[in-house]
C-alpha cells in the first residue's frame, strides 16, 4: 500500500464512524459551553446575540466546508462547528424557553385559574397522597376563551380517588413557584423537566378516560397497567423494605423507599443500586439473549424481540435519564452482537448523551444522576484496566471475581468523587468497601427479583417460594448498609466547594486517566 507524502496519518484513519462520533462530541461540547455561560458565570444572553454567536459558528463551518471541500479533516472540522452551533442553540433556546415561559406569570398571583389537561406521566402515588404531571394544558379563563400553554405543571393531589396515564382532567387551583429550599433547588429540578408550576390540593375532575384517547395512550397505559401487576406481585410477599428496594431496582420505583434508608444509602455510596442503570440493562440483555437462543431463535430474530423488551422495559421505569443512556448502549450492545462487530464503549456513552441532550439540554448542568451515570461509565473505561493491573496480588475466579469488583468500583468513584463532593458537601471513607461487599449480590437481586415478580404476578405460590431467596439476598444487602451507616464518624465534610475547584480535579483526573489509559494500549501493542 502507497501512502503519499505529506498527508497527515489521521486523515486516513478518518473513519465514518469516528466522524459521527466528533459530530456527537461538538453537539455535547456545544450544550456544555452555553450550560457554562447559564449556570458557572450567570451570564445569559438575548435574543439578538446568542442568534449571532450561533449564526457566526454554523457559517464558519459552513465556509469551511466549502473552500475546503477536497480536504477531508477541514470538512470534518467544518461540520464539528456546525454541530457545536447546534448544541450551543439547543440549550440556549430550551433557556430562553423557560424563562419566556407564559404559564409562569400566573405563578403565586393569587388567582384562582381552571385548566384543562393530560396525565402525562406515570401517577406518583404516595401513602397519603399523589402527584400528577400535567401536559397539554389549556386555561379556561384566560379572558373569554382557553389558551393552549406549553410546559406542564405538577398538582399535588389526595391518594384517592386514582387516576391514570394519559386521563384528561379539568383543574381548579391556584399555581406557584416550585420552591427553591436551602440545600435543594426544587424549582431547576422540575424544569429541567419542563414543570414550570405547582398545585397543591386543587380540584380535579376527570373529564375523559385513558382508554378513549387513542391508541399512544392506550399503549402506554397497557404498559404502566402491567409495571401495576408486576408492583402488586413484588409487595405481596416481601416486606415493606425488601419490596421497595426490589421495586426501585427493577421498576424504576423509589417512591416506598423510607427516608432514613435514603439517607443511609447515600452515606455508604450505594444509592446508585436502586438507580436504572447500564448494570441493570446489561443482565436484562444476558439474559433475554440466554433465553431467546435457547428457544431456538436466531440471533437477529432474538435482536429484535429483545430490543423491543428493553424499550418497554425503559418506557415501563418511567423514562429515567440513566435509564435511556443505559438502553441506548444496550441497543448498541445488542446491535453489536448481530452484526457480529464489538461496539466501542466511549463511542457508545458518547452517542447516548448526544441523543438525550439532544432532547433535553438541561439534563448535563442540572441532573446529578445524568452526570454520576456518565462519569461512572467513563471511569470504567478509562481507569478500570489499570487498577486492575495494579491489584494482580488480589484473587479472581469465574465465582468471586474479587479484582475486577474493587477496580470497577474504585475506577467509578475516583470519577464521582469530586462531583459528589461539590453537589452534596461529603464524602464516606467506607463507600468502596460498602460497594465491594454488596455487588455481588446485585446481580443475583436483579436475577431472582425479575423472576419472583413474575411469577407473583401469574401464581401466588409460585411467588411465595421465589420470595425466599429474592429476601434473603435484599436482607444481606440491607444489612451492610445499616451497619456501615453506622459508622458515621468515617464522613469528611467539605462545604461551599467553589466550580472552579471542580473543574481542577476533572482536568487533573482526565490528564492522568487518559495517560494512564494511552499507556496500557503501548503496553498492549508492544506485546
Amino acid at each position: 500500500m502507497i501512502i503519499a507524502r505529506n498527508v497527515p496519518a489521521i486523515y486516513f484513519a478518518m473513519t465514518d464512524s469516528k466522524i459521527f462520533f466528533y459530530l456527537c462530541l461538538s453537539l455535547i461540547v456545544g450544550v456544555f459551553a452555553s450550560s457554562a455561560f447559564a449556570v458557572l458565570l450567570d451570564f445569559s444572553f438575548n435574543e439578538a446575540v446568542f442568534l449571532f454567536i450561533c449564526a457566526c459558528l454554523a457559517v464558519s463551518g459552513i465556509i469551511l466546508i466549502s473552500v475546503f471541500w477536497g480536504q477531508k479533516n477541514v470538512v470534518v472540522l467544518g461540520f464539528c462547528l456546525i454541530f457545536f452551533a447546534l448544541g450551543f442553540f439547543r440549550h440556549q433556546a430550551q433557556e430562553l424557553g423557560i424563562k419566556n415561559n407564559e404559564l409562569k406569570k400566573y405563578n403565586n398571583s393569587g388567582e384562582e385559574i381552571i385548566l384543562t389537561g393530560a396525565v402525562v406521566r406515570e401517577p406518583d402515588v404516595r401513602e397519603k397522597s399523589g402527584k400528577l404531571t400535567i401536559g397539554n394544558i389549556e386555561v379556561q379563563n384566560y379572558g373569554s376563551m382557553s389558551r393552549s400553554f406549553e410546559g406542564k405543571i405538577l398538582a399535588t393531589i389526595p391518594r384517592y380517588p386514582e387516576y391514570k396515564y394519559g386521563d384528561k382532567l379539568r383543574i381548579t387551583g391556584k399555581l406557584e413557584t416550585p420552591a427553591i429550599f436551602e440545600d435543594f433547588n426544587y424549582k431547576d429540578y422540575l424544569e429541567k423537566e419542563g414543570i414550570y408550576s405547582v398545585l397543591y390540593l386543587p380540584t380535579v375532575e376527570l373529564l375523559e378516560n385513558q382508554a378513549n384517547r387513542g391508541h399512544v395512550f392506550a399503549i402506554f397505559g397497557k404498559i404502566l397497567d402491567f409495571k401495576g401487576r408486576l408492583r402488586q406481585g413484588i409487595y405481596q410477599n416481601l416486606p415493606l423494605t425488601q419490596s421497595s428496594v426490589l421495586a426501585a431496582m427493577i421498576l424504576g420505583d423509589n417512591s416506598a423507599i423510607s427516608d432514613e434508608l435514603k439517607q443511609e444509602l447515600n452515606f455508604t455510596g450505594s444509592r446508585h443500586i436502586i438507580a436504572i442503570s447500564g448494570m441493570h440493562i446489561v443482565i436484562i440483555v444476558n439474559l433475554l439473549m440466554i433465553l431467546l437462543l435457547g428457544f431456538g431463535l436466531w440471533r437477529g430474530q432474538a435482536f429484535y424481540i429483545a430490543i423491543i423488551i428493553i424499550s418497554v422495559f425503559i418506557f415501563m421505569t418511567g423514562l429515567q435519564p440513566s435509564g435511556i443512556r443505559a438502553g441506548i448502549m444496550g441497543g448498541l450492545l445488542l446491535l453489536g452482537q448481530k452484526v457480529g462487530r464489538k461496539s466501542a464503549s466511549f463511542r457508545s456513552i458518547i452517542l447516548a448523551a448526544a441523543i438525550m441532550l439532544a432532547i433535553n439540554p438541561m439534563l448535563l448542568f442540572h441532573d446529578v444522576g445524568f452526570q454520576l451515570s456518565f462519569l461512572a461509565t467513563m471511569g470504567i473505561i478509562y481507569l478500570e484496566s489499570s487498577i486492575r493491573d495494579w491489584l494482580k496480588f488480589l484473587p479472581e475466579n469465574n465465582f468471586f471475581k474479587l479484582k475486577s469488583m474493587i477496580s470497577m468500583t474504585m475506577s467509578a468513584q475516583i470519577f464521582t468523587l469530586p462531583i459528589l463532593i461539590y453537589n452534596f458537601g461529603n464524602f464516606s471513607l467506607v463507600s468502596l468497601l460498602v460497594n465491594i461487599l454488596i455487588l455481588p449480590a446485585v446481580d443475583w437481586i436483579m436475577i431472582f427479583g425479575f423472576i419472583y415478580a413474575g411469577s407473583a404476578a401469574v401464581s401466588s405460590i409460585l411467588g411465595w417460594i421465589i420470595s425466599f431467596p429474592t429476601w434473603l439476598l435484599i436482607n444481606y444487602l440491607l444489612k451492610i448498609v445499616e451497619l456501615f451507616s453506622k459508622l458515621n464518624w468515617l464522613a469528611i465534610d467539605f462545604k461551599n466547594i467553589h466550580w472552579f475547584w471542580l473543574v481542577v480535579a476533572y482536568l487533573i483526573i482526565g490528564i492522568l486517566s487518559w495517560k494512564l489509559f494511552q499507556r496500557r494500549k503501548l503496553k498492549f501493542l508492544d506485546y
